[in-house]
């Protein structure tokens, strides 16, 4: 693991933290939030707002005991494709932490590829440790509350990946894989405090999900302009369904960063996106980038390969 990341979780005094389940949804911050709209709108990303086709999230965690949120469509509720593999991961290391399910080095390997590359078998296969009926429950449960009815959902996996299988969609919009953005940030949020199962398991998902594999969306937009981040990530692609999420920690600040869309431009705007959030992060302005124009972005995404449709 970088210095960097684990001087971080040497700094979180995760035990300390008060914790209750609206704690992330009371942390509303009227400045983050004007930031985050004035920057929405400088993307022209209004429209897209407006017929709910992108949710976005932005928690600024450089104080963990005192979050700070702000959100667009948090609660609207999207096809996120890939993302929810994260409430896989769950799954497997709360089963391991009950000691229903012996952990062997091929184990950390399957969930590996399921984070890092995001494979569809290992992804199915995880979920056969865990069992489907298993996650629902544990997603819906007092414990996480991951997934809300009174919040308009939240993340779901309501079948393996691949195709085939049964499939059990989730009960307010008939998805099969779907998230909201504010979910996803409170699973990150959980993650950073130490709070998804236990504070060992938590810094086991944490490094299981950092050295992303896929070199598209935020990691190609943030990697290129600050190299120095380290970045604990899940994104997902399927149609013009494209989303990100990612704790993102360099120097003294840390925060995470949610974004789901439903557009065929989606990929491209998330690129951007997550430039101006960590921008609003460190107080420096944001002049955006052309998509058509040749630059550092386009020669670090053309030489490192990655997947991209069903991803």
């Amino acid at each position: 693991m970088p210095a960097q990341a684990r001087r971080f979780d040497q700094a979180a005094p995760t035990h300390a933290i008060s914790y209750r389940f609206d704690h992330l949804r009371t942390a509303r911050d009227a400045e983050l939030q004007q930031q985050l709209d004035e920057q929405l709108l400088k993307l022209h990303l209004g429209p897209a707002l407006r017929s709910q086709r992108l949710a976005v999230a932005l928690v600024d965690l450089t104080e963990l005991s005192k979050p700070r949120l702000a959100m667009a469509n948090g609660d609207t509720m999207l096809y996120a494709a890939s993302l929810p593999k994260i409430a896989i991961l769950l799954a497997a290391y709360q089963r391991r932490h009950e000691g229903r399910l012996r952990w062997e080095p091929w184990h950390e390997s399957r969930v590996v590829d399921m984070i890092r590359v995001s494979s569809n078998r290992a992804a199915s296969q995880v979920l056969a440790w865990a069992g489907q009926k298993y996650l629902q429950r544990l997603l819906q449960s007092s414990q996480y509350k991951l997934y809300d009815k009174h919040y308009n959902g939240g993340l779901w996996v309501g079948r393996g990946y691949g195709g085939g299988g049964p499939t059990m969609r989730d009960p307010l919009h008939n998805l099969s894989h779907g998230a909201t953005a504010f979910q996803v940030a409170r699973f990150y949020h959980l993650l950073a405090i130490g709070r998804l199962v236990s504070r060992n398991e938590s810094r086991a998902m944490k490094r299981v999900m950092s050295s992303p594999g896929i070199r598209h969306k935020f990691v190609a937009g943030l990697m290129p302009m600050y190299p120095d981040s380290v970045m604990y990530r899940k994104s997902g692609s399927w149609r013009s369904f494209h989303a990100d999420s990612a704790l993102v920690e360099r120097g003294e600040r840390r925060y995470i960063a949610v974004a789901l869309a439903d557009d065929p431009r989606g990929e491209q705007w998330l690129r951007q996106l997550i430039v101006a959030l960590d921008q609003i992060i460190f107080r420096q302005p944001y002049h955006g980038f052309s998509m058509s124009t040749p630059s550092c972005l386009t020669r670090y995404v053309c030489r490192i390969p990655y997947r991209y449709a069903g991803e």
